[in-house]
């Protein structure tokens, strides 16, 4: 292990890129330079969706919490099937980047694959085998390549670049997802959440008047200071709790809109669980209503999340860094998900658990 632990600098083992300033960002720009770094516009739209951003923190906060593991397979005769066999890991799958947390650094990797369909590492040090000992996030969006110009990523690029400079791929992992990215694939669906909601906001503050005064057809008109006093002491009227009296030729029309039409609750709803479909992130984890009774537990709440949701992104992270680039050939990397799925983070009981999806409430039984 001693080899493993023997840090190297890029520069001991190859010239670091030339990584210069962008078209609009500060002179001297490079990686590491983080108050150059940006999301990007499209990400900050999809966040801004709530449904979006707790599906995203569901998986994010699952996926950026487990261990790393390393394994080899060993081939049983007996059985006639691989065995996988746990190794001392590399130093680095404790601490993927010195200067941050793994919670960080996975969190942010599942945000990149989840919103854009890739992600990317920066190969900041290596150990005296050359393989890699260090790494820093690249944002996904601050990343682009000439070989690769679609949104649909079909293979690694043989060239990127990073805010508008070229970057060795050598010294960069690639995470490529095996589905389209969410603000790529649900652009449609997005916008009109985010519609829908500066509607809802503007008819939140929108005063909804209890009733409507008409002037009978055929009646003598009112002035519009007359109609305003008449609105006026009839309001008066009902809110010192006295009888308000009203001439043959005033009718009181009480208004139909109620506040639950005004923030176009169904829509948002319906909006809800469209976004539901598209994260892949089941409607009931989201607390949206589904229109039926059942029940479940933690362990299968669990079980759920990981299958539909977080399985495809985990496995992208820990196949691409089971590639030749970064561990030796024969070296696996897994996450370590027996804890989340067994239950055994949060103690677990037998009660079970009654969800009314129709209503919305949550009882324990």
């Amino acid at each position: 292990m001693g080899i493993f632990n023997r840090t190297q600098s890029k520069a001991a083992i190859s010239p670091p890129p030339k990584v210069a300033a962008a078209i609009g960002a500060p002179a001297g720009a490079q990686v590491g330079d983080f108050y150059t770094y940006t999301q990007g516009q499209l990400f900050d739209r999809a966040v801004s969706v709530p449904t979006i951003q707790r599906s995203l923190q569901l998986i994010a906060s699952v996926i950026g919490s487990m261990r790393l593991c390393m394994y080899n397979e060993i081939w049983n005769e007996t059985k006639r099937e691989s065995e996988r066999i746990r190794i001392a890991p590399r130093s680095w799958l404790s601490k993927i980047n010195p200067n941050t947390t793994n919670n960080f650094m996975l969190s942010w990797t599942v945000s990149d694959i989840f919103m854009y369909g890739k992600a990317f590492w920066f190969i900041s040090s290596r150990t005296a085998d050359g393989f890699p000992a260090s790494f820093s996030r690249l944002p996904a969006a601050m990343i682009t390549s000439t070989d690769q110009t679609q949104y649909i990523w079909f293979s690694k690029a043989n060239n990127l670049y990073f805010n508008g400079t070229q970057i060795d791929v050598n010294d960069v992992v690639q995470f490529v997802g095996g589905s389209v990215g969410l603000v790529y694939a649900s652009q449609r669906t997005i916008a009109t959440s985010i519609k829908l909601e500066e509607a809802r906001y503007r008819n939140s503050s929108s005063a909804i008047p209890a009733g409507v005064l008409e002037v009978q057809a055929g009646s003598e008109s009112l002035s519009p200071v007359e109609l305003a006093d008449l609105a006026a002491s009839f309001n008066q009227a009902r809110m010192t709790n006295q009888t308000a009296a009203l001439s043959p030729e005033i009718r009181y029309k009480e208004t139909l809109t109620s506040p639950d039409k005004m923030l176009l609750i169904d829509s948002a709803e319906f909006q809800s669980m469209e976004l539901s479909r598209a994260t892949g992130v089941p409607a009931y984890l989201l607390n949206l209503s589904v229109g039926s009774y059942a029940y479940t537990n933690s362990v299968e709440a669990r079980q759920d999340l990981w299958t539909f949701g977080c399985k495809q992104i985990a496995e992208c992270i820990t196949q691409t860094l089971s590639m030749n680039q970064i561990t030796p050939q024969g070296t696996y990397i897994e996450f370590d998900i027996d804890d989340f799925i067994d239950g055994d983070i949060m103690k677990e009981t037998e009660t079970m658990t009654e969800i009314n999806y129709t209503n919305g409430v949550t009882s324990a039984s």
